[in-house]
């Protein structure tokens, strides 16, 4: 990326704000509007082999924004009724979407082309109008991907994607995910939207992913089971299995759909922003349903500064004596186990460190029947949730993780090399509203006492109140 330095010239951060929610062709129409190349895209989803829709590229205002308005014309025949979201299809001028079950595109697919201008629409497909309606599995939708002419890492992202929606879907019908009929997931506008997102994401040479919370509205939708609230509950059940934060507006209708959930949750990397940063490129995805404010998803191309580029936390905006301080998001993970043996319980816990983990810990417990047991904790980043996870299946006897986010208070801190009575140790340094506090390092302490044969806790007060000095 322009602008970056030498030193971290591979990281390239992608900022989603959503403070108008976000849906599937929101973000694809954000990513094109930020150079994703749409050559590229149209012969990518020409490789799919699937029928039964043109897509449409130009441009809206929406509240006097200029926006990108992409979006997925289905053809008379093809499955429509059964979009991602679910909608029965009313193919007039305006293409009104009723919910039927899943929900996507309420926010893009109620058209208004008083402000359009520069509209283009692609059609490159061969069409049979008269095939029935497909229900398609997560294996069918697996066996479309993998066609795809694409690289490893864009067919990855994009299964994540529907594997995200899927699992959802499978809670909210309350059925195993492999006896679920994707009719909501499987059809071909949620396939054209995933897909697209994966692949304009790799063709920017996006790295980072950051997400701001999600805007979302208030009231029911119709669906073919009834009146459902919202957030509807695929978009529930994602937010609530990936920690994404939500804020309610006092907007009619769902502004978060789905697919735009299942997209956050699948392309987000990092839990803050860099404490300081540069936006290099600003691309503006369009809804179609009007609101208050612009129904607009904004994404950013952002460089962090050099002094902060590995620090993903947030500014603690406090005065005083916390000024110095941070706040850190982290993840705690949990698990009980009354059948593991004691030296499984130690490997475990060393691979984890070697992972990357902040910390773990056991904690005693009893379980049913009486059966002594431990409570597993991790604590570790977003971004290596899924590494600890990995590790504790493989080498625990469990079968389930629970997780939750967490917010911390980190002092600011490093670690000197310090002249002591006893040669040179080292010592971890903290600040809080402006005094210091010394706490020698274990190995250091651990060292002289090995090769002077001194006391521990002798040489650990002598070290502090050198480095004090």
């Amino acid at each position: 990326m322009s602008g970056n330095t030498n030193q971290n010239k591979e990281e390239k951060w992608l900022y989603l704000e959503c403070y108008s929610g976000i849906s599937g062709d929101m973000t694809v129409g954000a990513l094109l509007d930020l150079g994703a190349s749409r050559k590229v895209l149209e012969d990518t989803l020409a490789s799919l082999g699937v029928e039964g829709y043109h897509l449409h590229f130009g441009r809206k205002l929406k509240c006097g924004i200029d926006a990108y308005d992409f979006d997925v014309h289905l053809e008379d025949g093809a499955d429509h009724g059964h979009g991602e979201d679910g909608h029965d299809h009313n193919h007039g001028d305006g293409h009104n979407h009723d919910h039927a079950y899943n929900y996507d595109h309420d926010h893009d697919h109620n058209h208004d082309h008083n402000h359009d201008h520069g509209h283009d629409h692609a059609h490159t497909h061969d069409h049979d109008h008269g095939h029935p309606h497909i229900h398609r599995n997560i294996h069918d939708i697996v066996s479309i991907i993998d066609r795809m002419n694409a690289g490893e890492p864009v067919k990855d992202l994009a299964k994540k994607m529907f594997q995200i929606v899927a699992e959802a879907e499978s809670k909210a019908h309350g059925l195993p995910i492999e006896e679920v009929h994707f009719h909501e997931v499987g059809a071909v506008d949620s396939i054209v939207d995933i897909i697209s997102v994966a692949v304009c994401l790799h063709d920017l040479g996006i790295t980072k992913v950051a997400v701001s919370s999600l805007a979302e509205g208030k009231g029911y939708v119709r669906c073919q089971h009834g009146v459902m609230p919202v957030p509807v509950p695929a978009t529930a059940n994602i937010a609530a299995a990936h920690g994404l934060e939500l804020k309610l507006t006092d907007n009619d209708g769902e502004m978060v759909t789905p697919t735009g959930a299942a997209i956050a949750a699948a392309l987000r990397t990092e839990e803050e922003l860099p404490e300081r940063y540069v936006i290099e490129k600003i691309g503006v995805g369009a809804g179609n349903k009007d609101f208050k404010n612009a129904n607009i998803l904004r994404a950013m191309l952002i460089r962090p500064t050099e002094d902060n580029r590995h620090k993903p936390v947030k500014n603690r905006q406090d005065t005083g004596e916390n000024q110095q301080n941070t706040e850190e998001r982290l993840w705690i993970l949990e698990t009980n186990m009354d059948d593991c043996t004691g030296e499984a319980l130690g490997f475990v816990m060393e691979c984890l460190m070697e992972e990357g983990a902040r910390d773990v810990w056991y904690t005693p417990a009893y379980m049913k029947k009486n059966r002594p047991a431990y409570v597993l904790r991790i604590l570790c980043t977003v971004d290596k949730r899924e590494a600890m996870e990995a590790a504790v299946f493989a080498h625990t006897t469990t079968i389930g993780i629970r997780r939750w986010p967490v917010e911390r208070t980190v002092l600011e801190r490093e670690v000197r090399r310090v002249e002591t009575r006893y040669g040179v140790a080292d010592v971890k340094v903290s600040r809080s509203a402006g005094v210091e506090y010394f706490y020698p390092e274990y190995e250091s302490v651990r060292r002289i006492c090995r090769e002077q044969g001194l006391a521990f806790t002798e040489v650990y007060h002598a070290l502090k109140e050198d480095a004090h000095e």
